[in-house]
């Protein structure tokens, strides 16, 4: 699924693939049927290289023991065609599993973007002017061929260019058209210099795509779904939630009030995105404590408080699983 021009990950590309093995001669090691299983995973998430730590919680769900021993043990073992088959389906459901719980948000450069810019006349000749300008930090006219690198990454993973560590090929391409030195280029000489290098970037991304992930957390209820399924950890909060709502509260306080000022201050612990994120999380709030609000006024006995914090947040889940919110972790 996407959101704003990036890619959410949530497993539903892998939900859809059907993984077969490669012809083998006998048995295969876990450790190389994972190297397979890996590469076909990233080959359906569009060559993205998965996160050691995705990949780490997904094994964990297929094979049993305790922590590294279990991973060790798995990687010597020899297992059969109908083994590793069933591995095989298993090991990239539970990938699929972890992004439903936890997805990814990703930029897919394929050179789409890049060519968006070369093909309008009038909006490559924007770009170069105002790259142009933003290396021209001595507005003296001129800048050294050295910086068009600067260029790039000015240009960045948002108008669709990876960067060098990501993509060393831009170093090869910047060297190929003499891009290098102290020699100085006037604003027409950078833009024309600038465009072959954006088209043979754009053609080598088109054949390798690179997938960068960023920083950022989709909130989307399932933390909250595990929370509602787990009754001695639904307990626990409840429990917390009372002893924090009764310790110098009013007791005429209305229960929409004592739960929302809990959850706005202490929500991150239970799968609710930090209350000051962005303006969507205060549109997620009054939209559960406004369903709610006329249901009680006034806090109730634990055994009803219990039920009302439990409709509060299946209303959370309901609402996040619907409208996920996107918190930048970087802010």
């Amino acid at each position: 699924m996407s959101e704003s021009g990036l890619t959410v990950l949530d497993g539903t590309h892998l939900r859809s693939f059907n993984p077969s093995l490669p012809e083998l001669n006998g048995s295969v090691s876990g450790a190389q049927l994972l190297d397979i299983a890996d590469s076909k995973a990233s080959t359906s998430l569009f060559g993205l290289s998965l996160p050691q730590n995705l990949k780490a919680s997904a094994l964990s769900r297929v094979i049993s023991g305790p922590g590294d021993h279990a991973d060790v043990t798995f990687r010597q073992t020899e297992l059969d065609k109908e083994k590793a088959s069933k591995f095989l389906s298993d090991y990239i459901s539970a990938i699929a599993d972890e992004l439903k719980d936890d997805p990814l948000v990703v930029s897919i450069l394929d050179g789409n973007t890049l060519k968006m810019f070369l093909e309008d006349e009038d909006d490559y000749a924007m770009l170069a002017e105002n790259l142009f300008t933003d290396m021209d930090i001595e507005d003296k006219g001129k800048i050294c061929k050295n910086e068009l690198r600067n260029a790039l990454v000015h240009m960045g993973v948002e108008m669709g260019i990876p960067p060098f560590s990501e993509f060393p090929l831009l170093n090869d391409i910047l060297k190929k058209h003499g891009a290098e030195g102290e020699e100085e280029l006037g604003q027409a000489q950078f833009a024309e210099l600038l465009q072959p290098i954006l088209q043979e970037t754009a053609d080598a991304l088109s054949e390798n795509h690179v997938v960068i992930i960023h920083n950022v957390k989709v909130v989307n209820g399932s933390k909250l779904r595990k929370l509602l399924a787990d009754e001695k950890q639904f307990d626990n909060v409840v429990e917390r939630v009372l002893q924090e709502t009764k310790s110098g509260k009013d007791g005429l306080q209305k229960t929409t009030e004592l739960i929302r000022s809990f959850f706005e201050k202490h929500g991150k612990d239970f799968g609710l995105p930090p209350s000051e994120s962005n303006d969507a999380v205060i549109l997620l709030y009054d939209a559960v404590f406004s369903e709610v609000e006329n249901e009680e006024s006034v806090v109730k006995a634990d055994n009803e408080f219990r039920e009302y914090m439990k409709d509060v947040l299946k209303k959370f889940a309901e609402q996040l699983e619907d409208n996920p919110i996107y918190c930048d972790l970087d802010d």
